[in-house]
């Protein structure tokens, strides 16, 4: 039998303090790529600045009849036949969970992949971070930190994550609140009705959530052939089958199929749900979520 692929630095499941180990060896590479690839979308994010309440200064534009006077700058306005208004940038910070699947399925890596799907969540939730830390948001990790605000957010969250012994499977959403964005990075292999019930929670809770769906290349082409063993991962079950591409057909279709039923939830509800394969750039998915995240956050601050 060939091996299509495996679980990377595979370790005992029940060993945490082992499991911790191995993600805190990650961590520090996976730091330095997430800021390569923010650094790829970091010019994007201007576009989130607007007035509002705060201290610092954004732009000067015409006054309008019907404006508060006491808003003008008329030192500005001296130089010029205009009258013009002084805008300040909206300073509000905006709070942002986010989330890295640390199930025993995330370790895996086929032969076709870059790397396992657990360093591509890891890089993405931490490019993240960077990305909003920077523009002066404040960043939780359920189980990990509470929301605050830091300039260093990357690299205070892969410490905190290198020094946690023991992940859940799922989150606590207990102190999502309103109007906040909850991002999931996972490969949502669990039975969908668990995350539909997981989405729903956040939807009562009335904050807005972006999926990533990030999965190997080997999961959705099937490229198995001939006499196969299949090894679940979360409980260490096998199976094997003599003639694998027998099965590539149905196992296609109840794969898409769940895809296609978590992605219609979220847009049905205005969220966001984005695929990312690891054999392809993690720069498209983080372009991605960006976007989707500029135009919650704007709308939710614009709307306040």
């Amino acid at each position: 039998m060939a091996a299509i692929g495996a679980q990377v630095q595979r370790a005992d499941t029940g060993d945490a303090l082992a499991r911790a180990r191995q993600r805190a060896a990650l961590l520090p590479d996976l730091l330095v790529e997430a800021r390569r690839i923010m650094n790829t979308v970091n010019t994007g994010w201007h576009g989130r600045r607007k007035s509002g309440v705060g201290e610092s200064f954004w732009q000067f534009r015409p006054y309008t009849e019907g404006e508060a006077v006491s808003r003008i700058d008329w030192r500005r306005s001296a130089r010029d036949d205009r009258t013009y208004i002084r805008d300040q940038e909206w300073e509000a910070a905006h709070t942002v969970w986010l989330w890295a699947d640390p199930s025993p399925s995330m370790l895996f890596k086929s032969e076709q992949a870059h790397v396992s799907k657990e360093s591509r969540a890891l890089v993405l939730i931490l490019a993240l971070d960077e990305l909003l830390s920077r523009s002066g948001e404040r960043i939780g990790y359920p189980d990990v930190a509470d929301p605050s605000s830091s300039r260093n957010g990357a690299e205070r969250l892969a410490t905190l994550l290198s020094h946690t012994t023991k992940l859940p499977a799922k989150p606590d959403l207990s102190k999502v609140r309103r109007f906040s964005d909850v991002v999931l990075v996972s490969d949502f292999l669990e039975p969908v009705e668990e995350t539909v019930a997981l989405l729903q929670q956040l939807a009562h809770a009335g904050a807005r959530a972006h999926l990533i769906e990030v999965f190997d290349p080997a999961e959705e082409d099937f490229p198995y052939r001939r006499r196969t063993e299949f090894i679940d991962p979360e409980t260490g079950a096998s199976i094997t089958f003599g003639r694998a591409q027998d099965y590539a057909e149905d196992y296609r279709r109840l794969f898409f199929a769940r895809r296609h039923t978590l992605s219609d939830y979220c847009k049905r509800i205005g969220w966001s749900y984005t695929i990312n394969r690891t054999d392809r750039l993690a720069s498209d998915a983080l372009v991605s979520v960006h976007m989707n995240m500029t135009a919650s956050i704007g709308y939710q601050r614009g709307g306040s």
